[in-house]
């Protein structure tokens, strides 16, 4: 065997030198490496939706390993005041306003009640104070109630205490929908001042002018859609149309799978 020469010595002992350092350095194939957390957020549809976040999982069973492992829990459901409006599914929000009334409420309340809907009344505070059994009976039932101010005056049309006279003297709740839908910055100011958020609709069924049972329930069916307000009225007048409209397209709309639930007033 042919010795290398001496000047390579010194470079071979450096070579295995370094290839015993680099195998040292190397790290152990059985290192654990860690999960990141896992955070889901599920998108709900709708007016003033907001985003729910899940809380971080745990892990399943105290017989893991030691790793360490992350679970992804189910989507968190909204809360009754979260406006979320929708929890991926075919929920519609029915409305009426101008009442309460004596005697188109009631027959309101036994439709709701026949399809097991819930809903919210955007009372007048006038018409609460002379029906205040009837806004017990909508609370009992399960329904939410919304100041739709004091006596239907357009805010937009009144001086700033006017205005603020209109929202204060109305029921409290934590919803005002301003009369006809007139609304200005001011007006959002004022409202937001007396800790209430205005709500508005997306469907307009008319039923105000009286059009017929057959177009007020056209409307509720054409404009129906995951999280859609729907507006009607119990109060202002003869509102049989309206009670008849509702209940036909009720039973074609829960046939179609939808629910209906209260806003969060």
């Amino acid at each position: 065997m042919t010795k290398p020469p001496g000047k390579l010595l010194p470079l071979v002992a450096a070579l295995l030198c370094g290839a015993v350092l680099a195998q040292a350095a190397s790290p152990s194939s059985r290192s654990v490496t860690s999960a990141a957390p896992v955070v889901s957020s599920t998108p709900h549809h709708g007016l003033l939706s907001t985003p729910v976040t899940s809380k971080r999982g745990e892990p399943s069973s105290t017989k893991e390993t030691k790793e360490t492992k992350e679970a992804t829990p189910p989507p968190v459901k909204p809360k009754p005041d979260d406006w979320t409006l929708t929890d991926n599914g075919k929920v519609l929000y029915l409305t009426f306003d101008d009442g309460p009334q004596h005697e188109w409420t009631p027959k309101v309340l036994q439709v709701l009640r026949k399809h097991h809907a819930q809903a919210t009344f955007f009372v007048l505070g006038i018409q609460a104070a002379q029906y205040p059994e009837l806004i017990a009976a909508e609370r009992a039932a399960g329904h939410h109630i919304g100041n739709h101010t004091y006596d239907h005056k357009t805010l937009t049309l009144l001086p700033d205490a006017k205005i603020r006279q209109e929202i204060a003297m109305g029921v409290k709740s934590k919803c005002l929908r301003p009369p006809g839908g007139g609304t200005n910055a001011k007006v959002a100011a004022l409202a937001a001042a007396y800790h209430q958020r205005q709500v508005l609709w997306d469907v307009d069924t008319d039923d105000w002018k009286k059009p017929g049972t057959a177009r007020i329930e056209h409307a509720i069916l054409a404009g129906a859609r995951p999280g859609a307000i729907i507006l009607m009225h119990d109060g202002g007048g003869n509102r049989s149309q309206t009670v008849a409209a509702l209940d036909h397209a009720l039973t074609k709309l829960t046939q179609q799978g939808y629910t209906y639930r209260a806003l969060p007033c």
